[in-house]
């Protein structure tokens, strides 16, 4: 069992390790996930002592995108995060049992969660990238990766294919309309389905602004 104290430990641990990271992936999204997590975990009988370590911990190592070993960021944070839980006391067999959470919880790794925690860290962590919070994430990186918000001929890939490397709309289109469709659990869906919605709200509204409406 991971004690509240326990817990409060990680998340200053987690703090530090995100100290002056781009707001996509700050400790406010840690936060937001953690949260998310508890829901999820508590709603469909998930060791929500787990999921919410795993989230807490999912950002001790984040490679940027455009990082030529970005693919192993979720590997390096749980071996970093077995360090973190050896140190605050927790038993090694649950210590694994977050760090398999952790291992393949990156929408790009593209793993399905080898555990059921695992499973509500994936659902938690991808929530957080829709809905109102998912549009500000969105065009933070593409200010950050120093990319237009929108292509000027086809804002909304009408005819042509999503490429997110050149425009910050185009991930909507390649990544965040799809993440409801991939999500594990009843009680994340069913949020996701609230967060879609309003992804289409959004756009809706941005194609007649565009139009000078």
């Amino acid at each position: 069992m991971i004690h509240d104290r326990m817990l409060r430990a990680l998340a200053d641990v987690a703090a530090q390790a995100c100290a002056g990271r781009p707001p996509a992936h700050d400790f406010l999204h840690v936060e937001r996930v953690a949260a998310l997590a508890r829901t999820i975990g508590q709603a469909e009988g998930a060791r929500v002592d787990v999921v919410v370590a795993a989230a807490l911990l999912h950002e001790l190592i984040n490679l940027p995108k455009d990082h030529p070993e970005s693919h192993r960021s979720g590997d390096l944070c749980a071996e970093e995060a077995m360090k973190v839980l050896a140190g605050a006391g927790v038993a090694a067999d649950t210590a694994e049992r977050v760090a398999a959470c952790i291992r393949d919880h990156a929408f790009s790794k593209g793993a399905a969660p080898p555990t059921f925690e695992a499973a509500v860290l994936q659902d938690a962590d991808r929530l957080d990238a829709i809905g109102a919070i998912g549009v500000a994430r969105c065009f933070a990186t593409c200010s950050e990766m120093k990319r237009p918000f929108y292509a000027p001929d086809d804002p909304f890939c009408e005819a042509r294919a999503p490429d997110d490397k050149l425009w910050g709309l185009d991930h909507f289109f390649r990544k965040l309309l799809r993440i409801e469709e991939g999500l594990h659990t009843e009680t994340a869906r069913a949020i996701g389905r609230e967060r879609t919605a309003f992804l289409r709200t959004y756009l809706a509204r941005l194609e007649a602004e565009l139009a000078g409406r």
